[in-house]
């Protein structure tokens, strides 16, 4: 079943947190809510779960409403299993209690079934009769999210699940929870501030920005064509200068970028990813940089280019999967692929 914002909206006194957000995650899709702190993601996460009031729009799933202006279902009813970043684990009880809690009235045989099920699911079978002490952080956080599928949930809702996992694990803890959500075929919403994050574990991905949706689509559409700046400056490495539009193309410090769709003399930033940034012998018709550093990455190398024009710029950054004779000193002329680059209204 598939879980849907229409129109919601939210303030906090004055403070509006969320305007007109509507937005559905899919049945057995895993959505992911990104953006920068204060962007109403976890707000929007809280109203799902019933944890906040909704004052403006309704929230559903399945097709059955949840919430509207007055109305509210109590989060104990709306069949959602929850995962936050503490892992809200119970000290005192072992693994298999803790998995089984919300299974209380179900027959022995089968609540055992289930927590031998979901932690073989979450990569810890055997771990039954361990204590949350017992465990590493990406343990506990993986025992939470079997707990919270234990009693098949009719959606999932995961705020920041690996934040406080150590950054050396978080990558494998991302892959066994995205695995164990797919095949529970459950529609989850997941908030996080990671792009990277959003990336690995989501199906499509919803950018908020000043409370609203800026964008949602799948982590490769918003890679090759993002709606905004924010957007693009999320994924990928963006270099961000100002411009004036002339002709079709975008004069700026660093040289002319075609970007087509703009009236002459407006004003626009430039985004510019360093794959995007071709290097060509120097030329006296186009802009030469000087080669300022050259850094090998391990899969490509980012080559530090000084302006010949302007020593004040800050250096434009390249990066080319070969030096092919490129050495610190040398003259170069500086091409822009429209595949990653980018122009939105200042």
């Amino acid at each position: 079943m598939s879980l849907a914002f229409r129109n919601v909206g939210h303030s906090y006194g004055d403070h509006r947190v969320l305007s007109g957000v509507t937005l559905e995650a899919r049945p057995g899709e895993i959505l992911c809510l990104l953006g920068p702190s204060g962007s109403g993601k976890t707000t929007l996460l809280r109203l799902a779960a019933g944890l906040e009031t909704l004052q403006e729009g309704s929230i559903d799933l399945g097709g059955a409403v949840l919430a509207t202006p007055g109305r509210d279902v109590p989060p104990e009813k709306r069949s959602f299993g929850m995962v936050f970043q503490d892992h809200a684990l119970f000290p005192h009880l072992t693994v298999a209690e803790n998995i089984g809690f919300g299974l209380a009235k179900r027959p022995k045989e089968e609540i055992r079934a289930i927590v031998a099920e979901r932690l073989a699911s979450v990569g810890l079978a055997g771990f039954e009769t361990r204590y949350p002490h017992t465990l590493s952080g990406g343990q506990q956080q993986r025992i939470a999210l079997a707990r919270a599928l234990a009693p098949s949930p009719s959606a999932m809702l995961l705020d920041e699940p690996f934040a406080s996992v150590d950054v050396t694990r978080r990558r494998a803890l991302r892959e066994e929870a995205r695995r164990a959500l797919k095949e529970a075929e459950v529609v989850t919403l997941v908030v996080t501030h990671d792009p990277v994050e959003a990336m690995e574990i989501a199906d499509r991905i919803a950018v908020m920005e000043g409370g609203r949706i800026a964008q949602c689509a799948t982590p490769e559409e918003l890679y090759a064509n993002p709606a905004s700046a924010l957007v693009a400056s999320l994924f990928g490495e963006a270099q961000r200068f100002p411009a004036v539009i002339e002709d079709g193309v975008a004069i700026t410090a660093y040289g002319p970028v075609p970007v087509p769709g703009f009236t002459n003399g407006a004003k626009v930033e430039v985004i510019v990813r360093p794959e995007a940034v071709t290097l060509a012998p120097a030329s006296g018709k186009e802009s030469n940089f000087r080669i300022g550093d050259i850094r090998f990455l391990g899969r490509d190398w980012l080559v530090l280019l000084m302006s010949e024009s302007f020593g004040a710029l800050e250096p434009l950054r390249a990066r080319v999967p070969a030096l092919d004779g490129l050495a610190v000193d040398a003259s170069v002329a500086v091409r822009f692929d429209p595949a990653g680059t980018f122009a939105f209204s200042a």
